[in-house]
């Protein structure tokens, strides 16, 4: 079913990290409300038939191939308005590990979201120039960022320098009218949560939460849904949210006390 959001609805909208997971509810719900979206992911094709909504082998840690991608976007279908940048990933280990996760996940959570926010960021602002409307960019970060995780160092130093970008780039971007917002969820129903877990459903315990890791749990008693991340994305799109930048919005059933 068809649902107009004013600011989205007609707009041409890439997701980042759209085959599945966060990214993928973005690209569905976005889909629903009108609005063109293009889809990148590194599990996608290269030969990508962008205008029929398949995904785009995109590596975001690396600059050319984002500029590339941009390039082949626009020919295919304009320019973009809208970008949720929701690729990364989970690498978890002990802070004194001397292992690659550290690089890893800065290459694909911190430099990831430079090469890909960075490179909307100029094209939204030569597209305002050009007399277009202002466009919109939302990051998917965690709420690892701001709160200590236990064998979650490099993940969460990681996110940290992207939420740190993304509220800049929002600050530069504020004279052109172009809002930046992030997301930083909390413990997501997703392939990536799944991943950490060594039994069939663990969710019981993440909501319950860890008192010998120093992790606190879910005061809402539930894991957040792909679906609830994607809302909040939709909400910090559409014109509802005309007068919210640099915001990081947590999304995690108060699970770091909203600190």
């Amino acid at each position: 079913m068809l649902m107009n959001v004013d600011g989205v609805t007609g707009r041409t909208v890439l997701v980042t990290g759209a085959a599945g997971g966060i990214g993928g509810a973005v690209a569905s719900l976005f889909d629903r409300t009108g609005a063109t979206v293009v889809r990148w992911d590194l599990d996608g094709s290269a030969a990508a038939d962008v205008q029929a909504g398949e995904v785009l082998a995109v590596d975001v840690a690396v600059a050319d191939a984002v500029s590339a991608a941009f390039d082949a976007t626009e020919a295919a279908v304009g320019p973009i308005s809208i970008l949720v940048h929701a690729a990364g990933v989970l690498r978890t280990g002990s802070g004194m590990d001397r292992g690659d996760d550290w690089a890893t996940c800065m290459a694909v959570n911190a430099t990831g979201t430079r090469n890909v926010a960075g490179e909307a960021a100029r094209r939204l602002v030569a597209a305002r120039a050009a007399g277009a409307d202002p466009g919109v960019i939302v990051g998917v970060s965690s709420n690892a960022a701001p709160t200590p995780r236990t064998s979650m160092a490099a993940y969460g130093a990681s996110k940290a320098a992207a939420t740190a970008y993304l509220r800049s780039l929002g600050l530069e971007l504020a004279p052109h009218g172009i809002r930046c917002n992030v997301i930083s969820p909390g413990s997501t129903d997703t392939p990536m949560l799944r991943g950490m877990w060594t039994g069939d459903d663990e969710s019981a315990d993440v909501i319950a939460g860890d008192a010998s890791a120093f992790r606190l749990g879910i005061p809402l008693g539930r894991l957040a849904q792909p679906e609830d991340i994607a809302q909040t994305a939709l909400f910090l799109c559409s014109d509802a949210a005309r007068h919210v930048t640099l915001h990081d919005l947590r999304v995690d059933g108060g699970a770091t006390l909203d600190m």
